[in-house]
């Protein structure tokens, strides 16, 4: 089954974890398991090999480069524009070189969509992966702190940026995010505008909730939430409340399902929860899955945006995911739980493939 994934943070693993996503997962480990820089170390699940592995074929894949608001904050942020700039953009050429080694390729339009998909359905039962076909990749900005101006959002588009989170953690240089609060400056109403007129698709996971309900009426294009989690489940800002799951639903949005613990079940603390002593297990995320489809009434909104290796690893995920290839057993929970093949195979990826079509029309 193809598997579309709509947050992976690959190029930040290839530079700041200094991760060869070329390799094999037992190379990456081994090669990280002396070190103590970061709390994953040892302990990550993605590489290109266990995509193909997975089927996963399509994926979102970002630029993150945030700036520094408060030099005291826990997340790292840089101390300028230009540098976040500038980090984004050895990120793009990371993206670059796996294209001209045949390991990736962008996808941006409707066409390259058609092509890529046609070439790993007809490479569907090639389970030895001996035709070792690229991993297709929509380009993201998760935060838009590093736009020094809206003419370097044109220059994004230009190469090939299709989607855009305009925050990330607390406040912004367009929007507020994570954990704080406050709606769009005027700069970010701009922003909003100009990603209208170029046809990005608007990013709402990390915005706050004043920021959301903003974008839902200064936003006119497509919309979705690429990693978020329910709230009625998980209690935190972080995650999408009912209502807001239902403003996205009457927008024909999705959203995709993120494996990160802390948003899977309440009462996570990291670096002190284990998966083991909360038995976390990927039935928990089929809770998240089934929520949103009983909002909808139908499966057509949910699907998968893992983040796995956005900065944890195997030590805050579920139990049965060893690799991103393990997304493999979704499928069979949600059966189990009554979901038909169609609706299953939807969840996998048809939902955010036809989300595409629709946008790129």
């Amino acid at each position: 089954m193809l598997f579309f994934d709509a947050h992976l943070d690959l190029a930040m693993n290839a530079l700041e974890w200094n991760r060869d996503l070329t390799k094999p997962i037992g190379v990456l480990r081994e090669r990280e398991s002396k070190q103590t820089d970061k709390p994953d170390r040892g302990r990550g699940t993605v590489c290109l090999p266990e995509m193909r592995r997975g089927g996963i074929g399509l994926c979102v894949a970002t630029q993150i480069a945030r700036v520094e608001h408060n030099a005291y904050s826990p997340v790292f942020g840089w101390a300028s524009q230009a540098q976040a700039w500038a980090q984004t953009q050895g990120q793009l050429a990371w993206y670059h070189a796996m294209e001209e080694a045949g390991e990736m390729i962008q996808i941006k339009d409707s066409a390259r969509l058609e092509h890529h998909l046609a070439a790993w359905r007809e490479n569907a039962n090639d389970d030895k992966n001996e035709t070792r076909l690229p991993i297709g990749y929509i380009l993201s900005l998760e935060g838009a702190d590093s736009l020094i101006s809206l003419g370097h959002l044109e220059r994004a588009w230009e190469y090939g940026l299709r989607v855009l989170g305009p925050a990330h953690y607390g406040p912004g240089i367009y929007a507020m995010g994570t954990d704080a609060t406050g709606g769009f400056n005027a700069k970010g109403r701009e922003l909003l505008k100009e990603m209208d007129r170029l046809g990005l698709i608007l990013d709402v996971s990390h915005l706050s909730d004043e920021c959301f309900l903003e974008a839902m009426d200064l936003f006119a294009g497509p919309i979705w939430a690429s990693h978020s989690n329910c709230r009625s489940l998980v209690p935190s800002q972080r995650q999408l409340s009912d209502e807001q799951i239902k403003l996205l639903i009457e927008r024909g949005a999705m959203i995709g399902l993120a494996l990160d613990a802390w948003m899977m079940i309440p009462g996570w603390v990291r670096g002190q929860t284990t998966p083991a002593e909360s038995n976390l297990k990927l039935d928990k995320l089929c809770d998240h899955i089934d929520h949103i489809c009983q909002l909808a009434g139908n499966a057509n909104h949910a699907g998968i945006g893992s983040d796995l290796d956005g900065a944890f690893g195997r030590e805050q995920c579920p139990l049965d995911v060893d690799t991103i290839a393990d997304l493999n057993k979704l499928p069979e929970l949600l059966k189990k739980r009554g979901y038909s093949t169609a609706d299953v195979e939807g969840i996998a990826a048809e939902n955010f493939i036809r989300f595409l079509r629709d946008a790129w029309i």
